[in-house]
């Protein structure tokens, strides 16, 4: 499937994790600049929350607040000016940011990278650690933090760099694996079924849920995004190019963050990243919201 892309925005830092404001406007993580930014037709992108550290992704709350997963202010060699620790955050739209989580269960976060409200208005996170495919230094983990602040390890997933999380409307959460090129679903009576093996070359980093059940996954070494149906059956791709992180639905098009066209990615942190939209025939499942206090 090829569609035609328009680039929204250029000169990004590390843009990914985006989501859609109550007044319409995309948020998204900026991880070399250590802020959350926005952005609309009339304002371009402009500041949401300087947070520090190395924002991985963000998610709205219901209580109009924009949570963060932090990985503290580390990527392979970058290193953020102002460090914080591996964390989820929380901005207030008057740009406040709060740590609210450094560990569960006794256990300290590594480097949390994405997030998903489910219907049971807990925050689910994936806790990859560091990204090192040659020798997988840490065991991934998947989190619950619930409304009142406490928290629950869900699943401990040795080194396979759990990265994209989403839950489907049964309340079911679904992951991607960057090191495995699996897709995997967390049932609520705690079975856990591999959906899918994204094809070579197509390593997993985000995902979003249609309306339909479809997982939607965008695949940073592919230049697109592979369609998959809720029982793991592949459907499509989609061509975008670029190095595709992350994406979200709204008003019939699917917005996606990348880090810029490949050949140019490198190491030294180059703000080449892009935020774009392509039309799409399907609508987002709608997304579950929730707070915590």
């Amino acid at each position: 499937m090829k569609r035609p892309v328009e680039h929204l925005a250029h000169g990004l830092g590390h843009p990914e994790g985006p989501d859609v404001l109550p007044d319409g406007r995309i948020v998204f993580v900026e991880t070399y600049t250590s802020r959350i930014a926005a952005w609309s037709p009339e304002r371009g992108v402009h500041l949401y929350a300087d947070c520090g550290g190395g924002p991985n992704a963000c998610v709205l709350g219901s209580d109009g607040c924009v949570y963060i997963t932090q990985n503290g202010g580390t990527v392979g060699p970058w290193k953020a000016d102002v460090m914080s620790e591996p964390s989820i955050q929380k901005a207030w739209p008057d740009g406040r940011v709060e740590i609210i989580c450094t560990e569960i269960g006794g256990r300290k976060l590594l480097a949390p990278n994405d997030l998903s409200f489910g219907p049971d208005g807990r925050l689910y996170f994936t806790d990859p650690g560091e990204y090192d495919p040659a020798n997988r230094p840490d065991a991934g983990s998947l989190y619950a933090l619930n409304p009142d602040g406490t928290g629950e390890l869900l699943r401990e997933l040795d080194g396979t760099y759990p990265n994209g999380i989403a839950v489907d409307a049964d309340g079911s959460a679904v992951w991607v694996e960057s090191y495995t090129l699996h897709v995997h679903r967390l049932r609520a009576d705690g079975s856990v079924e591999e959906l899918h093996t994204l094809p070579d070359g197509h390593i997993p980093d985000g995902l979003k849920v249609a309306a339909d059940g479809s997982l939607w996954i965008t695949t940073f070494t592919s230049g697109g995004v592979d369609i998959v149906a809720a029982d793991g059956t592949p459907l499509d791709f989609l061509e975008t190019g670029g190095v595709q992180c992350n994406c979200i639905f709204h008003d019939g098009f699917l917005y996606l963050t990348d880090f810029g066209e490949g050949a140019q990615v490198t190491s030294a942190a180059p703000m080449i990243g892009r935020l774009s939209r392509v039309p799409v025939d399907v609508k987002g499942m709608p997304l579950h919201r929730g707070a915590i206090g």
